[in-house]
């Protein structure tokens, strides 16, 4: 079983758990906020994008291409590339990066990883009980993965190891 899929099982879990205890969590299906506001351009391992390039749908890949050399002359705030902007889903959902499935589940240090809707319930301390994930602990996780490639860099000079498409 590779680390990638160890990791993910481990964030599965933390997941599961805050949802259980929170059914009205609003990190699911459906909520795609912090998609439409990503504070900086994804980066990911090679493994990482491996997965997310193996899963992109045929019928999207044109749009999505589009997407991504349109961010790529702009400033943040970004709006996912791999966000459906008519149904408002993750086109590659089961290949998602790490990091878009621990956001919103997992604080780093005393800094909240999380969209103003979890920040609101925070404040009024509804979550004072809850059990946070160590984003730190992810990120020394992925980081024996290998360096983290931005999405730029990752369309600049993509790994031998990653045909083209």
């Amino acid at each position: 079983m590779s680390a990638l899929v160890v990791i993910d099982a481990a964030v599965a879990a933390r997941c599961t758990a805050t949802t259980a205890a929170f059914p009205d969590w609003p990190c699911r299906a459906g909520c795609a906020d912090c998609c439409r506001s990503l504070a900086q351009l994804p980066a990911l391992t090679a493994e990482e994008w491996t997965r997310l390039e193996a899963a992109v749908p045929t019928a999207h890949r044109a749009a999505i291409d589009e997407r991504i050399r349109a961010l790529l002359d702009t400033q943040g705030p970004y709006t996912c590339p791999w966000l459906d902007p008519i149904l408002n889903r993750c086109l590659v959902y089961e290949a998602r990066p790490v990091a878009c499935r621990t956001y919103g589940f997992y604080v780093e240090r005393d800094k909240g990883l999380y969209c103003g809707q979890i920040e609101k319930r925070a404040a009024t301390g509804e979550l004072d009980h809850l059990v946070w994930g160590n984003q730190v602990t992810v990120d020394e996780q992925l980081d024996a993965l290998g360096p983290r490639i931005e999405l730029r860099d990752r369309l600049l000079s993509p790994p031998a190891t990653i045909p083209e498409r």
